[in-house]
């Protein structure tokens, strides 16, 4: 396996075989993986409030049909 260091990036190299990039510290890769997993709940986060969102939404329209169906009765 041949390492080639990436330029900028102090402890980066890439494989030359397989091109995987590969980090020659623990830490750095520790920092990288919990940036990443950050990364990733904020994203998870995100799409659930939306689908919270969405799901308020339609429950408003239904309370909003009901209440307009309740006072068409009532003008009857």
């Amino acid at each position: 396996m041949m390492k080639q260091p990436i330029k900028g990036k102090d402890g980066w190299f890439k494989d030359t075989e397989s091109g995987a990039i590969v980090s020659s510290e623990n830490r750095e890769y520790e920092k990288y993986m919990k940036a990443y997993r950050a990364s990733q709940k904020k994203e998870e986060d995100f799409k659930s409030l939306q689908n919270e969102v969405s799901e308020l939404k339609s429950d408003m329209s239904d309370i909003k049909s009901l209440l307009l169906t309740l006072v068409q009765e009532k003008k009857v």
